[in-house]
């Protein structure tokens, strides 16, 4: 296969993580999800924390094949990663707000925040730096952001903690942003300024993949070594995990090795099923995702805030839906899993006429 023909894998890889991050992000109650499709409490692993580092490590693929067509075609590739970043970033701002917009507690790290500041710092340096400098660079995220939270004592506190509101990140949080903070933890955010430096190297991780991916070789030899790299970047992550627990609300390093391994192990399958072995038949839910992906997670989250917003009796619209639709039929946990999926189909109805009209929206 030549390089430049485009990889279904890739598509579809995109969209069942765009799947699975409505699908943990919408249940009917939170208090009734099943247990895989929430994450992890603090320390450890559920698959629902798969989701994150693997859309960020799908932005570095992006960033390899954007950035070099970019490149290539003579465009001002820099005025492009900054307005790009400031869309993002502006949205994620915004939808934070929504829909009370309360500017006394207004969120201003978050999901969209987080990926449009690493998408910013990782276009620079893929665009300035070579496969090995952006290894070093990646590595070295690692190791200090390590060494901050185990080693720093945090000011007012006289120690270093990885306990919830103690670390030194939620620290910075609380003195930069005070009380502009996630509503559900206030005293810290996991998606805060000082595990961004992790995140980084999530991106890079991809940035790295994207590139080895580019490269003119037989394609066995090419994705054999990815496996073998995911694996052992997976085992990497829990020896590491041992003293450096896997977290994904600290985004720790171990967090970041575990989950790079596998989203390399995961792409790895989809593309021996898809490219090589041809099974496709079940691909096109997740190829319309895939085309339009972060079109559709801000889409996922404005009908949630707009459905959570309109009131209904006592309650909302979105609660409405559950209770009537859901909870009047099935248990409380698979009618919770039921309005998920159903929000999940609403956003492919919208996914799959983009795609059949070619429309594909660069935020």
């Amino acid at each position: 296969m030549e390089t430049s023909k485009r990889l279904l894998s890739l598509d579809v890889f995109r969209g069942l993580t765009i799947a699975l991050m409505i699908l943990v992000n919408c249940p009917g109650n939170w208090d009734t999800t099943y247990r895989a499709l929430l994450h992890a409490e603090w320390h450890g692993n559920t698959p629902t924390d798969e989701v994150f580092p693997f859309f960020l490590f799908i932005v570095g693929i992006a960033i390899t094949f954007s950035l070099t067509r970019r490149k290539a075609a003579g465009e001002n590739v820099y005025r492009k990663i900054l307005t790009r970043t400031l869309w993002i970033v502006g949205i994620g701002i915004v939808l934070n707000g929504a829909p009370d917009f309360d500017l006394a507690t207004w969120r201003i790290p978050g999901v969209l925040t987080r990926i449009g500041i690493v998408y910013g710092i990782c276009a620079v340096i893929f665009m300035n730096t070579t496969a090995r400098q952006q290894i070093w660079i990646a590595l070295g995220c690692l190791l200090l952001y390590w060494g901050l939270e185990t080693l720093v004592p945090v000011p007012g506190q006289g120690y270093a903690s990885l306990e919830p509101g103690k670390d030194l990140g939620a620290w910075l949080d609380r003195t930069i942003f005070g009380s502009h903070l996630w509503s559900q933890s206030i005293t810290w955010d996991p998606e805060g300024l000082l595990s961004t430096i992790p995140s980084i190297a999530t991106c890079i991780g991809g940035i790295l993949t994207g590139t080895w991916m580019r490269r003119k070789m037989d394609q066995w030899p090419k994705w054999t070594a990815m496996f073998a790299v995911g694996y052992l970047l997976f085992l990497l992550g829990l020896l590491w995990g041992e003293v450096f627990p896997i977290n994904k609300k600290l985004w720790t390093s171990s967090y970041v090795l575990y989950h790079t391994g596998l989203a390399l192990l995961t792409l790895g399958t989809v593309w021996w099923l898809v490219d090589v072995k041809n099974y496709r038949w079940w691909t096109s839910p997740f190829v319309w995702f895939g085309m339009n992906p972060l079109f559709i997670y801000i889409l996922h989250e404005v009908i949630a805030i707009t459905l959570q917003a309109i009131p209904v009796g006592d309650s909302s619209a979105y609660h409405w839906a559950y209770q009537n639709l859901f909870a009047t039929w099935l248990g409380p946990y698979n009618a919770s899993l039921a309005f998920a999926i159903s929000m999940v189909l609403i956003n492919l109805v919208v996914a799959w006429w983009l795609y059949r009209k070619r429309i594909f929206i660069k935020v």
